[in-house]
């Protein structure tokens, strides 16, 4: 698999993915490209499969996304900056085989290499969820993230928000 900053292109294929992850969401295209569009604050990164076909003309590569990873910066570019990963959805058919493992693992040198960019380095992440979600077991291996508090009815349900410290 292989991650890698997302292109306009590919926007269209990662809201289908959006559409089938966050059902209760709307407008996923719009959503998407509004924060593509926002790069460097937003740092967005797919990952995607690859599979030979056609072995017996000539070997094709094809690929199919299998999910995505938007990173935002908070409170202004910083010295030590804030990260927040923002959302992240693999395809339903992939979730569960280490997909979003390796999407954490991987986006995330990305970010610190974008940081460098500006002279930065990453201090903390953040990331609220649902506080049911599943993924939470995610954040604190891949991140070392903790339940910080919890805020009641904020979105569907009661959202946790999570902080990883000194990363």
């Amino acid at each position: 698999m292989l991650v890698e900053q997302i292109k306009q292109s590919e926007l269209h294929e990662v809201a289908q993915i959006h559409k089938q992850v966050f059902a209760r969401q709307r407008m996923s295209f719009e959503w998407l490209e509004c924060n593509f569009n926002a790069f460097p604050r937003f740092l967005f990164y797919v990952i995607s499969s690859e599979a030979e076909v056609g072995v017996e003309v000539g070997v094709e590569v094809e690929t199919e996304i299998l999910g995505y990873i938007i990173w935002s910066q908070k409170s202004g570019f910083r010295p030590q900056a804030i990260m927040e990963l923002e959302q992240i959805a693999i395809l339903p058919s992939h979730q569960g085989k280490g997909v979003g493992t390796q999407l954490i693992q991987d986006s995330l040198k990305l970010v610190k290499t974008q940081l460098k960019k500006q002279d930065s380095v990453l201090k903390h992440i953040t990331v609220s969820t649902r506080v049911d979600n599943a993924a939470q077991r995610l954040y604190k291996k891949e991140l070392g993230a903790v339940v910080e508090a919890t805020i009641t009815n904020l979105y569907s349900a009661d959202e946790v928000f999570m902080v990883a410290r000194n990363v």
